[in-house]
């Protein structure tokens, strides 16, 4: 069996065995079963939200869309919200009916796919099946199985949105500040010598004890001068 989710990153294309066959069948189209990816909803309508910024961000003046494009959007919504099975992942429409969703023509369909799929935004698999006819077999088209691809791998966006920063103790997060007297116990390995010490411990006029140690320190360099 092979992974759709695995074999979804490397565009344009998917790599493995072709179908040659004189039946009326697309080529490429695959018999293996596909296995879908689980998208949770709450990811999904992130990914619409980026490809409408995507979209507004490459809006040429003049024009009524950006790179994307009015159909484009309109796709896209209906895989996402009308046909993408959040839980298994499963999104297979047939051309019919994302044109229903969409309320677009079935010809208008197809271009926006072949844009949404050049800008990596969606990727498909070819499928068909063999079956029985009149004793003969043969094999019969199925419906494409899509998949949306992560932002990461969309042509020419930018997602703007900060990284999370790393959890508490885990890599990169910020180390916490030392101590005064390990501060001041720098200061002294550094050269910065008695008065870098004292500067350092007077650094926090909250810790009482630090204080009490700077003023020691400070008499003896009032004794020494």
């Amino acid at each position: 069996m092979h992974s759709f989710s695995q074999q979804l990153p490397t565009l344009p294309g998917f790599a493995g065995p072709k179908t040659y066959a004189a039946w009326p069948v697309w080529k490429n189209s695959r018999r293996e079963e596909v296995r879908f990816s689980p998208m949770p909803k709450k990811q999904a309508v992130q990914l619409w939200h980026k490809a409408r910024k995507f979209d507004r961000s490459t809006k040429l003046q003049g024009k009524h869309g950006g790179l994307i494009g009015h159909a484009g959007l309109q796709v896209l919504h209906a895989l996402i919200f009308d046909f993408l099975n959040y839980r298994t992942g499963r999104l297979d429409p047939s051309y019919e009916g994302i044109a229903s969703k969409a309320n677009l023509a079935r010809s208008t369909v197809g271009e926006a796919l072949r844009r949404l799929k050049q800008l990596g935004i969606i990727n498909w698999l070819r499928r068909c099946v063999p079956v029985q006819e009149g004793g003969r077999f043969e094999l019969k088209q199925e419906t494409n199985a899509y998949a949306v691809l992560p932002a990461s791998q969309w042509s020419g966006f930018r997602d703007e949105q900060p990284p999370p920063l790393p959890s508490a103790g885990t890599w990169g997060d910020h180390p916490r500040m030392p101590d005064v007297f390990t501060q001041a116990a720098t200061a002294h390995r550094e050269g910065d010598g008695l008065a870098g010490m004292v500067a350092r411990l007077e650094d926090d006029p909250t810790d009482a004890l630090a204080a009490a140690v700077a003023r020691i320190g400070r008499h003896i360099m009032g004794a020494n001068s």
